[in-house]
């Protein structure tokens, strides 16, 4: 079900944006080179248990995870690109790095993603990382630039798929954007392709995740044997941008700003 928010709940779903932002931007400072993806998890972990907020990755289990998520944070390495469960594994030179955190305050649920490259990029792969890890930014953007109210949901798709075809990436839209509000996830679907003025129209009210996320070479994925990381069927690298936005009469709102 599609539910629209009053300007009032929207003003009440602010500290959770806030709250997200800032546990993107401490787990991205604690990122270098020997630390353990363990260790970036109990960064969002302690930050969550200060706030008194509730994580929504912990007890999640949907269809497509073999079992309760069990974390606080995704961390996806390299060719991982989305839902990487953190685990015994120590950040090297050059990783690229996403990092994808949802919790819920005072009721109101956030949730953003990030993708950047620990430590000093690898001569050979510092160009295509930074063309990647910016796609999907730019992508990110033009598709929040689409969300305006009146317009529709394939407008924000097909501003999403604008940026990648023309960087020469395919999309893949098995897991795109969705709607956010008291829970994580919820309806519309936000596919990262589709048909400019097609799908669900874009009320005053709509609060979504706008998430953009991009392979090297493929569109094509596996989940890994941890039962929740999905990785390139190619071994390319991945990327992975996202903000939580609000339709508004003056247009997108968004409540995972990190500036």
């Amino acid at each position: 079900m599609i539910e629209l928010r009053t300007p009032r709940e929207i003003e009440e779903m602010r500290p959770a944006g806030r709250f997200v932002a800032d546990v993107l931007l401490a787990v991205r400072a604690a990122a270098e080179v020997g630390v353990n993806l363990l260790e970036l998890d109990e960064v969002a972990h302690k930050m969550i248990r200060d706030r008194g907020a509730e994580s929504c990755y912990i007890d999640y289990h949907p269809s497509f995870g073999a079992m309760p998520f069990g974390k606080t944070l995704c961390t996806s390495v390299n060719d991982g690109v989305l839902h990487g469960l953190p685990h015994d594994y120590t950040l090297q030179d050059g990783d690229l790095l996403s990092i994808d955190f949802a919790a819920s305050v005072n009721g109101w649920v956030s949730d953003s993603a990030m993708s950047f490259v620990v430590g000093t990029p690898d001569p050979s792969r510092a160009e295509a990382d930074a063309k990647l890890i910016r796609t999907t930014e730019v992508a990110l953007d033009a598709g929040i630039a689409a969300a305006q109210p009146g317009k529709k949901v394939g407008d924000i798709s097909a501003a999403i798929a604008e940026v990648a075809h023309a960087a020469g990436y395919s999309i893949n839209t098995d897991f795109g954007g969705h709607g956010v509000g008291r829970t994580m996830h919820g309806d519309p679907h936000v596919p990262n392709n589709g048909r400019a003025g097609r799908g669900f129209p874009l009320k005053p009210g709509l609060v979504i995740a706008v998430e953009p996320w991009f392979l090297e070479t493929t569109d094509e994925i596996y989940t890994d044997a941890d039962g929740w990381t999905l990785r390139s069927a190619d071994g390319s690298r991945g990327a992975h941008s996202e903000h939580t936005i609000a339709i508004t009469e003056d247009g997108p709102l968004v409540l995972t700003a990190r500036d």
